[in-house]
């Protein structure tokens, strides 16, 4: 499982850097290590301590799982943005009502799944969604969609990759709620990366 993996690498990590004389170089190798699990080439160029947290500035290579011509596009997404603002507020995807129902019924599925054994508790289920970005209308149809049980294969099918793509980090904040992942969650987690890559 992902968090059975992770964690305890993380901590131990974390360990070293406490105990370490030399914190600051061991921080800098320690980020890019973390990164390079995930495929991603990060150089530490700036780090810095206040106000109770640690102030990191990175440069990024192209990660290995990423297509080069899609790397071009992110690149020159970012050269022609005109205000962080505007980058901010430009949805990378628009979506149609169906593409939205079909993540707002995505993320259901993982938190029916999560826990299947108790009902969900809305009430203090809606903090933690909107504490990861998911807006009202988001919220509200997840919501609707807690309301039925959903089946994996039924909501893969005809996903479109870009939706997949949109859900995927989203789905993983939402299994990592309760800091485990259990094998449906895990599955669905692996369908909704294999979608994601698929053109």
């Amino acid at each position: 499982m992902l968090s059975q993996i992770v964690r305890p690498m993380v901590q131990t990590q974390i360990r070293l850097l406490a105990n370490s004389r030399a914190t600051r170089p061991t921080m800098v190798s320690t980020v890019a290590q973390w990164l390079g699990f995930l495929g991603v080439h990060a150089q530490v160029t700036h780090l810095d301590a206040g106000s109770g947290k640690i102030h990191i500035s990175l440069s990024v290579d192209k990660p290995e799982a990423c297509d080069a011509r899609d790397w071009q596009q992110i690149l020159c997404n970012l050269d022609n943005a005109e205000t962080e603002a505007d980058a901010v507020a430009t949805n990378p995807v628009e979506f149609t009502p169906q593409q939205q129902s079909k993540m707002q019924r995505l993320l259901a599925y993982l938190i029916q799944v999560g826990n299947p054994d108790q009902p969900v508790d809305w009430e203090s289920l809606q903090p933690q969604l909107k504490a990861l970005g998911l807006n009202e209308p988001t919220l509200l149809g997840i919501r609707s969609a807690l309301k039925v049980p959903h089946s994996l294969d039924d909501l893969l099918e005809g996903l479109d990759s870009d939706v997949a793509a949109v859900a995927l980090p989203k789905a993983v904040s939402i299994a990592m709620l309760d800091r485990q992942v259990n094998s449906s969650e895990d599955q669905a987690l692996l369908s909704l990366l294999k979608a994601m890559k698929h053109q």
